[in-house]
């Protein structure tokens, strides 16, 4: 028998033989050798903080583990600013032709007659419509639309924006016009003038917005860059869209026909409020051209409320006010949305103060309609066409 050798206590029961110790790896302390831990031989898995192969010493506070690169800050910074700008750039883009494709771009330009030559910035006709396409039972009910066939315009506009400010016009849609020559929008076939005079609106209810567009050109003298038109429930969807327009109205107002029950002040109005405000007339001491101001007042308001940063910045609020607007919103088949953002930029300053608003200058009536100042309008266009500082001053 081979005589065993024991180093101090041993733990009763066999158990693995600890192996020799290699080149660089220094002898482990002994617990048993009175320093604290026994003597029977329990090894606690603590050393004295020596790494093998390494020159002795713990690891100090705030010292980089070996191995272990320190972060590269600069490096991560820029990964991350790269991310941010393609997510940027990619949402972006998809926004644009996602817009892009919502534009019903319906009416054609092209088929107007006899135009007159285009002069400095851009002019917008933009049209509120009485079409009820779309609308239920009920919503023509809460919005008191009545059941009408067909569409009117209920009001009109032009815009005139270049670089001397914003002028919004509203032409009275009984304005007294004379119907032109013009070719038919859908039968292609030309219908020669015959000097006969009717009521603006009628010319839109006859063939369509390009009849419209050839009429107010060939009674004023000013080439229309771009078409716009909405119809009722649109309006009201981008009102209830932004959350409602702030408005400052003048006196109190009850109209049974437009449904408007209004107090003196300000008020945030909703969709079907801001509805009944616009089409009012009835109610009004000057009515349709009372009614024309209310109007301008309130799509300034509305547009300075879609161009806030609350609205812009916020993806909630944004995408569904561009929806609701670009799926009601008829424009011309040359409109993009460039000229759309335009647009409500230039309305958002006339609201602010920095453009003017008026009516087209009205002399008097004549077999009701009423009569345009030849003499002021004339000046009128000539200041627009020459992107002048509006100096006429309407009703």
């Amino acid at each position: 028998m081979m005589r065993q050798v024991r180093r101090g206590a041993t733990p009763p029961g066999p158990g693995p033989s600890a192996p020799p110790y290699g080149a660089g790896v220094p002898q482990q302390p002994s617990y048993t050798d009175g320093q604290g831990h026994g003597g029977d031989g329990y090894d606690s898995g603590y050393n004295t903080g020596q790494v093998y192969g390494g020159s002795g010493g713990g690891q100090g506070p705030g010292r980089q583990a070996q191995g272990r690169p320190a972060p590269n800050w600069r490096r991560r910074i820029k990964w991350t600013a790269i991310t941010v700008v393609t997510v940027l750039v990619v949402t972006t883009v998809g926004t644009y032709f996602w817009a892009d494709s919502k534009l019903n771009r319906e009416v054609d330009l092209s088929k107007v007659i006899e135009r007159p030559e285009a002069g400095e910035g851009t002019n917008y006709l933009i049209v509120g419509s009485d079409s009820r396409e779309g609308m239920t039972d009920e919503q023509k009910k809460d919005l008191h639309t009545g059941s009408a066939e067909g569409k009117r315009t209920d009001s009109m506009m032009i815009l005139h924006t270049g670089d001397n400010g914003s002028t919004l016009i509203s032409l009275p849609r009984d304005s007294d016009v004379e119907i032109p020559s013009f070719v038919g929008s859908e039968s292609g076939k030309k219908y020669p003038g015959t000097g006969r005079h009717t009521k603006l609106n009628a010319a839109y209810a006859e063939d369509g917005p390009e009849l419209l567009v050839r009429t107010i050109e060939h009674n004023t003298g000013l080439r229309l860059d771009h078409y716009v038109e909405i119809g009722f429930a649109g309006f009201a969807n981008i009102v209830d869209a932004v959350g409602g327009v702030e408005m400052d109205i003048p006196q109190d107002i009850k109209d049974k026909k437009s449904g408007a029950d209004f107090k003196k002040g300000k008020q945030t109005l909703n969709g079907e409020e801001a509805l009944a405000f616009v089409r009012t007339r009835y109610a009004l001491a000057g009515s349709d051209l009372d009614r024309t101001k209310n109007q301008q007042k309130f799509l300034s308001a509305l547009a300075g409320q879609v161009a806030t940063p609350s609205t812009v910045l916020n993806p909630f609020k944004l995408y569904p006010t561009m929806g609701a607007g670009l799926d009601s919103l008829i424009v011309d088949k040359d409109m993009g949305l460039f000229d759309l953002a335009s647009m409500f930029w230039a309305m958002k300053s006339v609201s602010g103060g920095e453009g003017t608003s008026m009516n087209m200058p009205i002399s008097g009536s004549v077999g009701g309609n009423l009569k345009w100042d030849d003499a002021k309008v004339k000046k009128l266009v000539e200041e627009l066409k020459n992107d002048e500082k509006v100096t006429v001053s309407g009703n």
